[in-house]
Formats: C-alpha cells, sequence, structure tokens
C-alpha cells in the first residue's frame, strides 16, 4: 500500500492509540507510518465489543437470577476468563468455576473474597452486595 492510500478512519481506538503499518513511499521503497484504523477493522472490533456487552449482561443476568456468584459477571466485565482470572488470584480453574455457584460463595472467607476484589479492583462489600441492577 502506498503511503497516501493509508487508511485514516475513526475507529474506538483512535483516541487512545494508533497503528503502526508497513507502506511504501513516493521511491517505492518500505517505511513505517502510523494509521488511525481502517473501517474493516474498526466493524471487526465495534463486533467484538457487541459480544462482551452480551456476555456481561448475560452473566448481570444469571447472578441476578440466582444461577451464578458475582465472581462469573465481574470476571466478564473485567474481560477475564477462568485461566486469567486463575493467574490474578492463585486458585486453581476448578476452585474458580466452584466459587461460581452461590451455595459456595456464600461460604467463602473475608480472605479468599478479599483476593477476588482484588483481581476485579473493587471493594470486597461489592463483590458480596451485587444486586445484578
Amino acid at each position: 500500500m502506498k503511503k497516501e492510500e493509508l487508511p485514516q478512519d475513526k475507529s474506538a481506538l483512535a483516541s487512545m492509540t494508533r497503528e503502526l503499518m508497513y507502506v511504501k513511499d513516493k521511491e517505492g521503497k518500505y517505511t513505517t507510518d502510523l494509521s488511525t484504523g481502517w473501517e474493516v477493522k474498526k466493524d471487526a472490533l465495534d463486533n467484538a465489543w457487541d459480544d462482551i456487552r452480551e456476555r456481561v449482561e448475560e452473566a448481570r443476568l444469571a447472578v441476578k437470577n440466582g444461577e451464578k456468584s458475582p465472581i462469573c459477571y465481574f470476571m466478564e466485565l473485567r474481560i477475564m476468563d477462568v485461566i486469567v482470572l486463575s493467574g490474578y488470584t492463585g486458585f486453581w480453574g476448578f476452585t474458580i468455576k466452584r466459587h461460581m455457584k452461590p451455595s459456595v460463595f456464600k461460604s467463602l472467607s473475608e480472605k479468599k473474597l478479599d483476593i477476588y476484589a482484588q483481581a476485579f479492583n473493587i471493594s470486597i462489600d461489592e463483590l458480596k452486595n451485587f444486586k445484578g441492577e
């Protein structure tokens, strides 16, 4: 792609970052330049954010309906999966999945709740008293 053809479409990340792209200069030599984005990538990013919002809403409803513990909601909200949350907390993956059961969550110690709260960057109170609203 020629330098003057480099896309500069606005994307969700345009105000935060730009992407380094390889382009050809006037002499036909490869060089680099910055792009704020391009339409195809913007659409893909928008779809990904829509999927994330949907997963967060599904987790919120599962907590509200008593099907899952707040750990599930905050994990989705922070765009984590069990493996990532395990890395932050030090808990085994199967332990985290068990803690997502409301009955097990209610019996967690303050120490374990604090570990989760720190991983989610919230207070223990926010974690314990999540209403799903």
